[in-house]
């Protein structure tokens, strides 16, 4: 009877596969606000030790978690002393001379993906070339005696307010990790929250520019593959990289950068981008993590602009150390 009876309840609709939205002329709609926060925290490239495997083990996100929880404790800390708990006091962590108050920190969610570096297999960065160890050398040499502020030359073009280049400004770090995208026919928008950086990118396959016009965020030139927008910058400068703010892991002006942004759900998006300097690296290398829609994400002003007080302030400070320093001469 039991089994008559379930036989006559209704059955159950088929769920629908997800599919990209279109925009109203027809692309994958991928516009929306899209912060990396969540992989604030997770490292560039991976601990030798894990070999190919990207994945925490239990074990190993229990300890993530664990080290999450002790810096929330600590910017805690940091911003209301009288409610510190012993055990962080015992550890003498309250209070950092740089440490920002935890309203504007952006510390992500704890993600069991182990790098940010899914290619080479092993998750770390190629081998440099013997143009690029020479490059790093003679940069060191232009760099021996100078104090780290004798020049607004001394400082990176983040300091400076200018850029971070292409990476730099998608890398997730301390805070300001919003990126958006918005759409036009025959065109893409990318903004970035830190320094007010935007990129418009045609879709309509015109050349890119010739090997003489160089640009910080480089020239970028769109088009799609299935759902997926494929973006190819060249024409970039030396001056910024493949790291945290762009002040890391420089490449060469040869360089050739292909991002990939795919929708893989209602809220989802995976973003990737292959990094091809044979100047600079064996091989190309890959960085992917997945960036999740947040329309109430607070994308704010970033108020910072070449030679604000920022700079001022620090080649001032540095000139007052040199005064006080004591005098070498004889």
């Amino acid at each position: 009877m039991l089994a008559q009876t379930a036989s006559l309840a209704p059955p159950r609709p088929a769920q629908r596969a997800w599919a990209t939205p279109r925009t109203p002329w027809g692309d994958p709609d991928l516009q929306g606000l899209w912060p990396g926060t969540d992989f604030v925290g997770v490292p560039l490239q991976r601990t030798e030790g894990f070999g190919t495997r990207n994945e925490l083990t239990d074990a190993e996100f229990s300890a993530r978690l664990a080290a999450a929880q002790k810096q929330r404790d600590e910017d805690n800390a940091d911003f209301d002393i009288n409610n510190v708990p012993p055990e962080v006091i015992a550890r003498g962590t309250v209070g950092g001379p740089v440490s920002p108050p935890p309203h504007w920190l952006e510390r992500g969610k704890p993600s069991r993906q182990a790098s940010l570096i899914v290619d080479p297999p092993d998750g770390r960065i190629p081998a440099q070339t013997a143009d690029a160890l020479r490059r790093a050398t003679e940069r060191q040499r232009a760099r021996l005696g100078h104090g780290p502020a004798d020049s607004y030359e001394d400082r990176s073009l983040y300091d400076r307010c200018i850029t971070r280049g292409v990476l730099g400004s998608i890398l997730p770090v301390i805070y300001n990790n919003g990126n958006q995208i918005v759409q036009a026919p025959g065109y893409v928008a990318i903004r970035n929250e830190m320094i007010h950086e935007t990129r418009i990118v045609p879709l309509d396959g015109r050349p890119q520019l010739g090997p003489a016009f160089r640009q910080y965020l480089g020239d970028s030139r769109g088009h799609w593959v299935g759902d997926t927008l494929v973006v190819e910058t060249t024409n970039l400068t030396d001056r910024t990289g493949a790291g945290g703010n762009g002040g890391f892991n420089l490449y060469s002006a040869a360089t050739r950068l292909t991002e990939r942004f795919a929708r893989t759900g209602p809220d989802t998006l995976l973003y990737s981008v292959t990094i091809d300097d044979p100047q600079t690296w064996t091989r190309p290398w890959t960085i992917a993590f997945p960036w999740r829609l947040d329309p109430t994400y607070g994308f704010f002003e970033y108020a910072c602009h070449e030679g604000n007080y920022g700079l001022k302030n620090i080649l001032t400070g540095a000139r007052a150390a040199d005064h006080s320093a004591p005098s070498t001469t004889p």
